[in-house]
Formats: structure tokens, C-alpha cells, sequence
């Protein structure tokens, strides 16, 4: 996405604000926390889609490997990206999110976990899963555990996750599908994402690196499972199903549910997007910790995830399919209020979401990504992600000031343990 397009999508959202909000007489609590539900199964059934186009691009590719084919799939999944960051702000305020999203988005992983790696490969001290290479062994030794990987299902890769107690030991999700696809980015801070060869995949004489057919059956696996995980989280937003999440949600106390839906914002926004996504990594200079490291997509997956507090506070979504999903905001319920704290509000959002651009922007205008920024000795890179983690800061301070508008008190967005 470029600057220019960027631009003319948050014209157009401003748009649909301003005449959403002329028309907004009366909204309730309980139909803005209805209308958050909404868009959270909204959000999750596109992220759902584009797992199953990306399941159905690797079939392809895997059925007869090429390079063509192993491009068609890198951009299936960065596609798949797009709906899931606008997925986290639900994490937060909503345990079960939060407690079901590690299967799907852990990172960092130690990728010689999963297969091959260079020989000055770097990865968590202490971690005895660290070199287990699942994709080059059908039996592993961790520790004093002997595991049978033989068959590589989801449920093998399942029960693989943080094996011998390491978080870092990722074996599902989308990174380990990213890892798979693009390999290790061995550029370290100087220009250039992951190069797997498509032989990686192919069976036979032609294979590279060995084990193709296993690293095919892991890939497969990996998509599988993420399209499983995707199924049961969509279920639990759907207005057609009994029992669910969504049922729980919206028939307690709205009060309870403005609040998960602030506090979601704040903390995605604070803790996790200012701190642990970009802070960690710009103060130890360290491409380890960026977020999309294989494929330097990570200018892409801190916009989405800003793109995703956007849509809760204003109601607005925009679908995969291009269509506009809205209806009553937060940014309704504070204008009712105050409506000139909602104009403040809105251009603080509006700031954020421009400077968050401009990490698209330097990575696909300018050709400097998000772990060249970082790199030790790049003031005017080190600048531009600083001054995004400080108006990520200005804008928490805005959803606390929009929560207290709307009778939401003692909001403490979660700050991931870092100082701003």
C-alpha cells in the first residue's frame, strides 16, 4: 500500500465518520458494544478467507513447485495479514482472543525449531528445542522428552508449541508458515528480506537443503491448523450461534463491554504496539525482535494494527471484499458528549495513523524498511520509528480521555512493563 492510496482511504473514512456521526441521534452503549461485535466477526471471517486462499495457493504451488508459484503464495500471505493485524485490538480487553492468539502470532520464534538455519544462527539461551529441526527429523530429544514427529498434522504442530517450556519455541501460526516461505532474513539491518528457493519444495533430485517432501507436509500442516484456529474464533463472534462469546459479550453490562473495547484500544496501542513492537527492537537495534522478520512486512503489520483501533473506535471496517461495514462508534458516544473533545479525539487518531504511514511509505516509496530504521547508526530511521511510538503514546492518552467522556473510569491501558 502507498502513500497515495493510504491518503485517500483515510479521506474516505473521515467522510464516512462525519456523516455517520451527523446521523447519529442516540446511540446507545449497547449498540455500540453490538456494532464492536460485529466487526470483530467481521474482521475474523476475512481473516478466515484469506487463510483458505492462501491454504488453497500452497496446494497449488506444493502440487508443482515453482518460482512463479512460491510468489503467488508470499503474496497470499501477506494478504492474509491484512484482516489478522486488524484483529489484535480484540485481544486485549478479551481473554479469549488473547488467550487463543499465541497458536496463531507468536513471535519471536527460534526457526531452527521448525528447519535448516545458518550456522551463526542466533536464538534464546537456554533453549533446548532451539536447534530440533522438525522438518529434518521424525524423532526429536528435547531435553530428557523423546517425541515422535513422524506425521506432521495440525495436532502434531499443535502440541509442538513452546515445547520444553520456551516461548520461543513457535511451531505454528502465521510466522512459522512466513518462515517456511521466505527463510531467514540473513541481512541483518541492510536491505533485503528472506530468499527460500522454491527446490526447498521440490520431491526429488532437484530438492535443496533436503527434506522436501517433509517441509512441504509441515507447510501444509501449518495452513490447516491456521484455518482451524481461524473457524473457532469467527464462530465465537457469529450472531448465528448459540453460547458463544459474542452472546456473553453483548448481553452483559455495556459499561463492561465500552470498557474491554478501550481497553483493547489502549493496550494494543501502548504496550504492545508502541513497546513491544517497535520500542524493543528500536532500543536493542535488533531485527530479532521485529515483528514480520522473514519477509519485511513489518511497516505493514504495525499499520493494520493500527488501522485495527481505528475501526473500533470509529465503527467503521473496511471488508476484503472492499465494502464498508459500519454503524455506532465510540466516536458517536463521545461526540454526543462533547463535540468538540471528539474533533480533538479524531485528528489525534488521524496524526497517528499519517506517522504509522509513514513507515509504509519508507519501506515502499523510499526503500528503507522497518529493520533498516532500527539499525544502530541510522538517526533519521531511529527518529521516524521514535516519533511513531511517541504519537502511539499521544493517542492512548486520547482513548483515555475518550474514556472518561463516555463514564469509563481507571482505564490503565496495559503498558507491556515499558516507560514512555
Amino acid at each position: 500500500m502507498n502513500l497515495k492510496s493510504l491518503l485517500a482511504q483515510s479521506v474516505a473514512t473521515s467522510l464516512v465518520i462525519a456523516s455517520s456521526s451527523a446521523m447519529a441521534a442516540n446511540v446507545t452503549q449497547e449498540q455500540v458494544v453490538e456494532h464492536y461485535a460485529d466487526i470483530a466477526h467481521a474482521v475474523f471471517a476475512d481473516a478466515l478467507t484469506t487463510a483458505k486462499t492462501l491454504d488453497q495457493s500452497i496446494e497449488s504451488f506444493l502440487s508443482a513447485p515453482s518460482a512463479a508459484k512460491l510468489e503467488e503464495v508470499k503474496q497470499a500471505w501477506l494478504d492474509s495479514r491484512v484482516p489478522y493485524q486488524q484483529s489484535e485490538v480484540f485481544r486485549f480487553g478479551n481473554a479469549i482472543v488473547d488467550d487463543w492468539e499465541g497458536q496463531l502470532n507468536a513471535w519471536p520464534l527460534d526457526e531452527g525449531l521448525i528447519d535448516y538455519v545458518s550456522a551463526d544462527y542466533q536464538y534464546e539461551l537456554g533453549n533446548e528445542g532451539a536447534n530440533a529441526n522438525i522438518v529434518a527429523n521424525k524423532q526429536l530429544q528435547i531435553g530428557a522428552t523423546t517425541l515422535d514427529v513422524a506425521k506432521l498434522t495440525p495436532q502434531t504442530i499443535a502440541d509442538l508449541n513452546e515445547v520444553g517450556g520456551s516461548e520461543a519455541n513457535v511451531a505454528s501460526g502465521y510466522h512459522a508458515i512466513e518462515f517456511l516461505l521466505w527463510g531467514q532474513d540473513l541481512n541483518g539491518t541492510n536491505a533485503g528480506a528472506g530468499a527460500r528457493a522454491y527446490t526447498d519444495f521440490v520431491v526429488g533430485d532437484a530438492c535443496t537443503n533436503g527434506n522436501c517432501d517433509r517441509r512441504g507436509e509441515y507447510l501444509k500442516a501449518a495452513a490447516e491448523l491456521l484455518i482451524q484456529d481461524l473457524e473457532w474464533m469467527e464462530k465465537q463472534w457469529s450472531a448465528d450461534e448459540k453460547g458463544n462469546y459474542r452472546e456473553e459479550l453483548v448481553n452483559g453490562s455495556a459499561e463492561n463491554g465500552l470498557r474491554k473495547m478501550l481497553f483493547g484500544m489502549g493496550s494494543l496501542s501502548l504496550g504492545e504496539l508502541a513497546g513491544e513492537r517497535m520500542k524493543v527492537a528500536l532500543e536493542a537495534n535488533s531485527t530479532e525482535d521485529e515483528h514480520d522478520c522473514f519477509s519485511d512486512n513489518t511497516h505493514n503489520s504495525h499499520y493494520y494494527n493500527e488501522q485495527g483501533i481505528y475501526n473500533v473506535y470509529t465503527g467503521i471496517y473496511k471488508r476484503q471484499d472492499g465494502s464498508l461495514l459500519s454503524g455506532p462508534s465510540l466516536n458517536d458516544l463521545v461526540a454526543q458528549k462533547d463535540k468538540q473533545a471528539a474533533k480533538e479525539i479524531q485528528k489525534q487518531f488521524d496524526v497517528t495513523r499519517a506517522q504509522v504511514g509513514q513507515l509504509v511509505t519508507s519501506a515502499e516509496t523510499n526503500g528503507q524498511f522497518f529493520d533498516q530504521l532500527i539499525a544502530s547508526g541510522n538517526t533519521q530511521g531511529n527518529a521516524l520509528v521514535n516519533e511513531t511510538i511517541m504519537s502511539l503514546v499521544a493517542q492512548t492518552e486520547s482513548i483515555e480521555r475518550a474514556a472518561k467522556i463516555v463514564g469509563i473510569t481507571n482505564l490503565s491501558p496495559d503498558t507491556a512493563d515499558h516507560e514512555f
